[in-house]
Order: C-alpha cells, then sequence, then structure tokens
C-alpha cells in the first residue's frame, strides 16, 4: 500500500489531523522549508499509539514541537512528523516540589505553573523558546541551568508503540543532549523543584528575562542558538568566536546574522533554507579557519535539499 493510500486510510479512523505533503513552513520559526511526507497530530495517546502500530512503513518519525530549533530543507522531510497537541499539554502538582508537565507543554508555561505553586528551580524555562519535549531532548539550559538538574523522570512511547518511565538516574545528560534513543517520543516529564517563596521565584524570573532581553534579539524570524558553546579547547563562547571570525556582518541572500548576538541567524524575510544552511556553514568554516576550533550545530537540520 502506497504512503498516500495509507494515510487515506487512517484519516477515517483518526479524529487527530493526519495529511500527505503537508507545508511545514508554518510550523517552524524560520518559516522555511518544504513539505513533510505524512504530518500528524494525534488527539490522545492511543491515537498515537494505533499511528505507531499501522502505520507499516519504514519512514523515520521525527516529532516537531514548536519549530523553535529547526531549520527545514526546502525538498521537505521524507517521513513521519509528528506535532503533540491538546491531551500532551497537560500541567499539575504531584506535590510541594514536583510538577508534571505534557511534552507539549512551553517552557514558559511550567516555569509560570510552578510560580504560581511556589515551586523554585524551574524558573530558567522562562526564558527557553520551545516545548518540554524539545527541553528533554536537548537537554536545554540557560544561565547556569538545564533539564538535567531538575527532571526526575520522563515517559516515552517509542516506534513500536511500547511506553515506558525513565528515572533520570537511568539517562546520561550533557551539553545540550542525552543518551536518550532517538526512537522515543517524549510524553511527559516529572520535575522536581523545591518549595520557595513565589516573590523570590518572581524575582529570579525577572532577572533572567532581563538579562536575555539585553544580550538577545526577539520578535524575528530565527532560531536561537545556531551552535553549541565549545566544551573544551576554549573558554569562549559560540557568539566571541563568530566575532572573532569576522562573521558577524555577513550575508547569504535573505539570511543574515543578528547584530545584536552573532550567534543568532535571522530570515530577513526572503531567505530560502539554502540561504541559511550555506550562511551556517561558510560561518563554520571561517570560524575554524581563523580559530582551529569547529562549531556544532544547536540547531537541527532536517529534510532533502532542493
Amino acid at each position: 500500500m502506497n504512503i498516500s493510500k495509507q494515510v487515506q486510510d487512517l484519516s477515517k479512523k483518526l479524529s487527530g489531523k493526519i495529511y500527505y505533503e503537508y507545508d511545514m513552513r508554518r510550523l517552524n520559526w524560520f518559516n522555511l522549508g518544504g513539505s513533510a511526507k505524512v504530518f500528524f497530530k494525534p488527539n490522545t495517546l492511543e491515537e498515537l499509539i494505533f499511528f505507531l502500530k499501522k502505520f507499516s512503513n519504514s519512514l523515520p518519525i521525527k516529532v516537531l514541537g514548536v519549530g523553535s530549533n529547526i531549520l527545514i530543507r526546502e525538498g521537505g522531510y521524507n517521513g513521519v512528523i509528528i506535532k503533540l497537541g491538546k491531551y500532551f499539554s497537560h500541567l499539575s502538582k504531584l506535590d510541594d516540589n514536583t510538577v508534571i508537565s505534557g511534552s507539549a507543554v512551553l517552557d514558559k508555561q511550567l516555569s509560570n505553573f510552578a510560580l504560581e505553586n511556589s515551586i523554585g528551580g524551574l524558573e530558567f524555562l522562562s526564558c527557553i523558546p520551545g516545548s518540554i519535549g524539545g527541553a528533554i531532548r536537548m537537554n536545554s539550559g540557560c544561565y547556569g541551568y538545564d533539564i538535567s538538574k531538575c527532571i526526575a523522570s520522563i515517559q516515552t512511547v517509542d516506534r513500536n508503540a511500547i511506553v515506558r518511565t525513565i528515572k533520570s538516574e537511568k539517562i546520561n545528560f550533557f551539553y545540550r543532549g542525552s543518551n536518550l534513543s532517538d526512537d522515543f517520543i517524549f510524553l511527559s516529564g516529572t520535575f522536581k523543584g523545591k518549595k520557595q517563596d513565589s516573590k523570590k521565584i518572581k524575582k529570579k524570573m525577572e532577572k533572567l528575562s532581563t538579562i536575555k532581553k539585553k544580550s538577545q534579539p526577539s520578535r524575528i524570524k530565527t532560531c536561537g542558538s545556531t551552535f553549541k558553546n565549545p566544551t573544551s579547547q576554549t573558554q569562549k563562547k559560540a557568539w566571541e568566536l563568530i566575532k572573532e571570525a569576522h562573521c558577524e556582518n555577513m550575508k547569504i541572500g535573505g539570511a543574515t546574522i543578528s547584530e545584536k548576538h552573532s550567534n543568532f541567524f535571522i530570515n530577513q524575510g526572503s531567505a530560502t533554507s539554502n540561504d541559511m544552511e550555506n550562511l551556517i556553514n561558510l560561518v563554520r568554516e571561517k570560524v575554524f579557519n581563523t580559530t582551529g576550533i569547529k562549531l556544532e550545530l544547536e540547531l537541527q537540520i532536517i529534510g532533502e535539499k532542493k
């Protein structure tokens, strides 16, 4: 059975949205890229499991959150994009120190919920523009904090539709990543904070927000930090290395670099995915030739070149 026919048949059995050849431009912050071969937005966990069992194809599967950390190539993604909806956006307080969050919850929503319940330790999430699923996948962090410092356990489902709970001590987190399988679809996370006065929590969130506003651009078509900060060889940040290589004013087509933060690449409105990827590669090459350091991507690039 071809993919188009499978999608058509599944659409009759699922209440969630499922499409063949779905335009991805509106689903990522760069507003770039081609179509996904299959796009699925399940309404429930049961639907997600049903899809995983019934979609008899070896196409790769990728979960997309809010699209704040991804560049999709013009040729589109020859696979399945799953976007988790409202069912996966739940938030609940387990006890005075613990919050359970669905993976589709925005990072900022979790930090605000923790504030409302006087739970400290999750303030840094207010500065991360993504969803909890993506934050777990990337071990997202900022200003000295990251997911590994506050996650207690995660719930996942794999491609074989097996649901499991994994405790944090079984996970090897590292800078912007972990040893968790790429096959895992994150369903929820349990986060440990500490009981704290809400005024102190709010003050800390405001402090972090002020730091972010001073150093990072906003209200533009960007996907945040393009490159990871090197973890060895140098104490310099990626943005410092980019400046050292005199890349901060570089531009290719409609793709350029933020004047406010040189590790933020911007679609000025007319960029293509090729423009953005070419600019990324050129900056990485210049930084390597100047400093001897090969920058690693923090954002993800998926899909086929056109």
